[in-house]
């Protein structure tokens, strides 16, 4: 059973999660030949504040 484990900073709206969810399963399934029905993606969300990108935080950058 794959299972893909995606950060993203909040603020994703729910249309654009399910649409990383289909297409991380449909690239999976595509990869490795995995059956959709054992995909599993697992969207984590980050608050911008604990974000570091190259010594500040996403915050700070405006992201």
């Amino acid at each position: 059973m794959p299972f893909a484990q995606i950060f993203l900073i909040q603020g994703r709206t729910e249309e654009q999660k399910r649409a990383v969810i289909e297409q991380v399963t449909e690239a999976l399934h595509q990869a490795v030949g995995a059956p959709k029905e054992t995909i599993r993606v697992w969207i984590q969300e980050v608050p911008n504040t604990n974000w570091g990108i190259a010594g500040q935080t996403a915050k700070d950058l405006g992201r």
